[in-house]
């Protein structure tokens, strides 16, 4: 049962998430670089005056909310501290951050609380596309002001795909037949397309780490969808290594046909050892 004290966080979280967006398209320049400062992290990896500051707000906002809840951000330096927590915000200030540094507009905000290692609520925010998913949990899925779903029937005109080139080669050369949809800067966001229907299924490859997908995990879920390893087993949240194996995001009917195909096209889950401490 939800109590009105859930009622006002989700409200609060959707709208720390919204405004962390505004404070970011501030510094987006559709089709050319931003107006924000650039900097690059290990791995040549952008990161910009926005995101800093857009992860700056969120964890003051929501800090304010939950102050015992854990943090893990892609901004933040880690530590083992959030380990012991059984509530978690997971945030990726700006997710498609190269994107968004290039002028393109799919890029969004995603924020997760998780609680005992699963989302229980989740906003994805592309403010540059005027578009807002939410979810909690039981509660159904929703963009802006209207609940989604993922695309009930095979389709018509092929599989639409969304996924790193060099996956989608693999699965071609299996004989499997799609149209592969260009690139989407924002995993979040290219997970968010299939909870709404858009695409029929999305993958990541193994550089994915739980900021990128914990909101997007309970919007699939809450939207007929689910997001899983190759080796279909679901995501726990929370852990000392945040990267994850290859992973598959597809309506829950479609995924024990897919999964199958994937496994013969990728060999077992591959995920990461841990080494964070």
């Amino acid at each position: 049962m939800t109590t009105a004290f859930d009622d006002i966080l989700f409200a609060a979280l959707i709208s720390a998430a919204r405004d962390a967006g505004d404070l970011a398209l501030g510094f987006f320049r559709p089709g050319t670089t931003t107006a924000a400062a650039i900097d690059y992290k290990a791995g040549h990896s952008p990161v910009t005056q926005a995101d800093l500051l857009a992860d700056a707000l969120l964890k003051r906002r929501l800090g304010g909310l939950l102050p015992d809840a854990g943090w893990l951000s892609e901004e933040t330096l880690d530590g083992p501290a959030r380990l012991g927590a059984r509530r978690l915000f997971i945030v990726d200030p700006i997710d498609g951050t190269r994107g968004f540094v290039s002028g393109d507009r799919r890029w969004a905000v995603s924020v997760a609380l998780v609680e005992d290692g699963r989302p229980v609520m989740a906003v994805i925010h592309a403010p540059a596309l005027g578009q807002t998913f939410t979810a909690a949990r039981g509660r159904g899925a929703w963009l802006n002001d209207g609940l989604i779903a993922v695309a009930a029937a095979a389709p018509a005109e092929g599989l639409r795909l969304a996924a790193p080139k060099s996956l989608a080669d693999q699965l071609a050369a299996g004989g499997m037949a799609f149209d592969l949809c260009p690139k989407i800067p924002s995993l979040a966001y290219r997970f968010a397309c299939v909870a709404a229907g858009w695409l029929d299924i999305g993958l990541a490859s193994t550089d994915a780490h739980e900021w990128d997908i914990a909101a997007a995990d309970l919007i699939l879920q809450e939207a007929g969808g689910c997001l899983v390893d190759c080796d279909g087993q679901g995501l726990v949240y929370n852990k000392a290594e945040t990267r994850q194996g290859l992973l598959i995001a597809a309506p829950r009917h479609r995924l024990a046909a897919f999964a199958a195909r994937a496994h013969m096209a990728f060999g077992p889950a591959r995920a990461p050892a841990s080494h964070a401490g």
